[in-house]
């Protein structure tokens, strides 16, 4: 930036490069002008009074020479008119000496013009050449600042090509991201759709029934898979003791190393196909596994149940009928190992007084003390049970909330298409005129390049 003083109300301001350089070439163009003008005319000024003066000079000697020759020939024919002749011969003489002082004159006055327009074509030489050395000198500087204005716009291009370049990368950017993102999205419905309906299958219909296997086998297979390692001392094996008239499916039995009884359950399996007509219910089997328990001497009784898919009830998890039938439970097959698990951590429990219950026995002790151990014992149990109960309703619980959160990511994922095409609306309405307001920086830039265009 440079400043400038106003001339008139003395105030300083200041222009840009190309401002001052505009101003200094216009300044400089009249005055250059006005100099050349005063030059040449005050040269012709002093040519035309040198050359008046020499005229008048000459013309002054010339008629002062005139008169007083005149006087003295009128004097020569007074007093000489004899001698006319030689006063004819002086005045011839005198006449030449005249004419030739007259040539003198002219010569010299001749030379004086020649010296004046030497001199004068001298300063016209160097006035031109001054001329051409600062015209020469304002057209390095255009070009100099053309080149300048040429870098800028070039510069201011390259800026405005990078631009593009940039809104047409970030355009594809965001058509490959809405892509990935809406392919992504759609993946991701995918999956919470095939959640979603695992989820619903698994509380409809809480089956573990494997293709091909019934669910007595189903149950066998289970049992065997963990017997090593968590069962080592159990028997688990059908019931084929036909004696009593009835027989149930499965008995469950433990013991201690010592032969005494840890637990005791009596299973029975119930499945039944969709496409069976007439649907049975699980309490339709209550009092025929009720009796087979009491009969084959097992302390609980466990009806392992595919019956009744759409009951909240028993899709809830472990359902204790022992207000119909005394330790008496209907489970989904699921529950079938954590089933046994329960009762068997509840039973070890009651190990020690059992231990203690045959010593007492043995040695006639009184069971009254144990009575009151086993009534803790009970107790004990139906607390865990009750815990049990209730995680597993939690689990169920969790399970439903699952399913409603998965639900509610789905209608996000699905509301999603609106802000995505907000956000397609916001950038396709991105221009360079809005990207430099605000930014006197790329507004002064672009109006170079304008200017730089309307010059071209």
């Amino acid at each position: 930036m440079e400043e400038i003083i106003c001339p008139h109300c003395h105030k300083a301001f200041t222009v840009d490069g190309a401002g001052y350089a505009e101003i200094l070439r216009q300044v400089r163009d009249k005055d250059f002008e006005r100099q050349i003008h005063d030059r040449l005319e005050a040269a012709q000024r002093e040519s035309r009074i040198a050359l008046s003066l020499a005229k008048q000079e000459a013309e002054a000697a010339k008629q002062q020479l005139l008169a007083g020759k005149e006087l003295q020939v009128q004097q020569l024919r007074a007093q000489l008119e004899a001698s006319v002749a030689e006063q004819r011969l002086a005045i011839s003489q005198a006449v030449e000496s005249a004419k030739e002082e007259v040539r003198q004159l002219q010569s010299k006055l001749e030379q004086q013009e020649a010296i004046r327009q030497s001199e004068l074509a001298k300063a016209v030489q160097e006035a031109l050449a001054e001329k051409q050395r600062l015209q020469l000198q304002l057209e390095q500087q255009e070009l100099l600042r053309r080149q300048a204005v040429l870098e800028a716009v070039t510069k201011v291009e390259k800026e405005r090509d990078a631009l593009r370049a940039d809104l047409q990368r970030i355009e594809v950017e965001k058509s490959l991201s809405e892509k990935s993102l809406a392919e992504q999205y759609r993946l991701q419905l995918q999956e919470r759709d095939a959640t979603i309906l695992q989820l619903r299958d698994m509380k409809a219909k809480l089956s573990t029934k494997m293709l091909g296997e019934t669910l007595e086998q189903h149950c066998e297979i289970e049992f065997n898979r963990l017997r090593p390692a968590a069962f080592p001392n159990a028997y688990f094996e059908k019931d084929n003791d036909i004696r009593t008239g009835s027989k149930g499916d499965y008995i469950f039995r433990e013991n201690t190393p010592d032969g005494i009884e840890i637990l005791s359950i009596m299973f029975e399996m119930k499945n039944e196909g969709d496409e069976t007509a007439s649907k049975k219910r699980n309490e339709d089997f209550f009092k025929e596994l009720d009796k087979d328990r009491r009969e084959k001497g097992c302390e609980y009784a466990v009806l392992v149940s595919l019956l009744e898919a759409d009951s909240e009830l028993y899709n809830g998890g472990i359902v204790d009928v022992s207000h119909r039938y005394p330790k008496m439970y209907v489970i989904r097959p699921q529950f079938f190992i954590p089933m046994i698990t329960l009762l068997r951590n509840a039973a070890q429990n009651a190990v020690q007084y059992k231990t203690e219950l045959a010593l007492v026995r043995a040695q006639d002790i009184d069971v009254t003390h144990f009575e009151e151990k086993l009534e803790q014992f009970k107790d004990g149990f139906s607390k865990n049970y009750e815990l049990a109960s209730r995680r597993f309703q939690t689990a169920i619980d969790e399970i439903d909330k699952s399913i409603d959160h998965l639900q509610k990511t789905k209608e996000a994922l699905l509301g999603s298409e609106r802000n995505l095409r907000l956000a397609n609306d916001k950038a396709q309405d991105v221009t360079v005129k809005k990207l430099t307001r605000g930014n006197p920086t790329m507004k002064a830039k672009f109006a170079a390049l304008s200017d730089g265009s309307g010059e071209g």
